[in-house]
């Protein structure tokens, strides 16, 4: 189900050398939460444990993916490829458990630098073995599921989403597709991306292996779990600043798109100096109003005395191709926009009206043994250790200690 070492968002691996670089001692702690009503079952629990144990470790960067990512990746330095060549999942940071409910209790723990590219690839797992074991349905066409039929249910779901990506380009939307953690199938997102590839509108893939293969741009910068484990090896008050900072540090500019709603957009703009401001290209929003951020992030950019039309805001918070399209015309001429589309690409609802996908993260939930937390621009998106959430939202002033 993950096809090579590459079969990942570029974020996970650009986090990696950042983390090898600048806390190659930390440990780290992640947890799966099913935000969803699907359960599973044992038959899958032990599946999942064998792909674990036999298949990951299987997996490692072919002499073609090296040759590759020296090539088409100038920011990864020479040590960190090296680093990739002999990197190899370690079975032993994974534990997988059935609850009594039927939900996952599944924790990965292990050096931050080494247990940090599980989760994508793990999620991916998690989708494609759900719907071809416990949710098998929606495959079947006149209850057939032949080779030729499962090919024409390929073929039909890549033109459902070349059409989105047809309207998308009609309405002068740029976008590229950030679905890799809950695709239905890796084959049915290799038949979405080599449906996109042609499109003049269509900037690239999170998913390295699929940028590879299809002569794309490989596209990220941080996740959360950047700006969460700097919060607890440096601080929490002004978290969202020493990442930044240590981001730039090592990147020197490149991959300038700066991550927002860790803490919560109020938190990240008082740490966004004038100095970063100009430095980053550009925010990134993934929670919250987004017709509201984008009006606060052209405030920012204005009071500091910067053309918000030289800046980016990439949104990319469970968008549908309409809801890209009114957010574009919100922000024409205004400030630039553009969209990474996840789920709506690789497992649309809409498609599979009677088989949604599955709503899951996997979030950073300790570094070295200390909670982490993530709070979000959305009510009710917060992960983390419940009383390490109480003491973020008071030292952020969202709410007081007994709220």
């Amino acid at each position: 189900m993950i096809r090579s070492i590459l079969d990942n968002d570029l974020y996970k691996f650009t986090m990696q050398m950042a983390v090898l670089e600048l806390f190659p001692d930390a440990g780290a702690e992640y947890r799966f939460t099913n935000r969803g009503t699907q359960r599973f079952n044992e038959g899958f629990v032990r599946e999942l444990r064998r792909i674990i144990d036999e298949d990951m470790p299987e997996l490692a960067l072919t002499d073609d993916e090296y040759k590759w990512l020296k090539a088409s990746c100038p920011y990864f330095k020479p040590m960190y490829i090296e680093y990739l060549r002999n990197y190899r999942f370690d079975p032993s940071e994974v534990t997988v458990n059935l609850t009594d409910n039927g939900d996952l209790d599944l924790r990965i723990k292990g050096p931050w630098h080494s247990s940090i590219l599980w989760e994508i690839v793990l999620m991916a797992t998690i989708s494609e073995l759900y719907f071809e074991t416990v949710e098998s349905g929606w495959k079947r066409r006149e209850e057939n599921t032949d080779a030729s039929v499962l090919s024409s249910l390929k073929e039909e779901y890549a033109s459902f989403t070349k059409s989105m990506g047809h309207e998308l380009e009609a309405n002068n939307c740029i976008f590229s597709d950030f679905g890799t953690r809950r695709r239905r199938s890796f084959e049915l997102h290799d038949a979405v991306i080599g449906s996109l590839a042609g499109l003049n509108r269509f900037s690239g893939t999170s998913n390295v292996f699929l940028a590879k293969k299809y002569g794309l741009r490989a596209i990220g910068t941080i996740g959360h779990e950047w700006i969460m484990g700097n919060s607890a090896l440096v601080g929490l008050r002004n978290a969202n600043r020493f990442a930044l900072e240590n981001w730039t540090d090592l990147y020197k500019g490149d991959l300038g798109i700066a991550l927002s709603d860790t803490f919560g957009s109020r938190a990240f703009f008082s740490n966004f100096s004038l100095g970063l401001s100009k430095l980053y290209d550009g925010v990134r929003h993934d929670s919250g109003d987004p017709f509201a951020f984008a009006d606060r992030v052209i405030e920012h950019y204005s009071k500091a005395g910067i053309d918000p039309m030289k800046k980016l805001v990439v949104f990319s918070d469970s968008l549908h191709a309409r809801d890209a399209i009114r957010i574009k015309n919100y922000c024409d001429g205004r400030i630039n926009c553009s969209f990474g589309i996840g789920t709506s690409l690789t497992n649309n609802p809409d498609f599979f009206s009677t088989s949604p996908p599955l709503n899951m993260v996997i979030k950073l939930h300790a570094v070295n043994d200390i909670p982490v937390v993530k709070l979000s621009d959305d009510e009710g998106k917060e992960t983390g250790d419940r009383d390490a959430i109480r003491v973020a939202n008071y030292i952020f002033g969202r709410k007081g200690l007994d709220e």
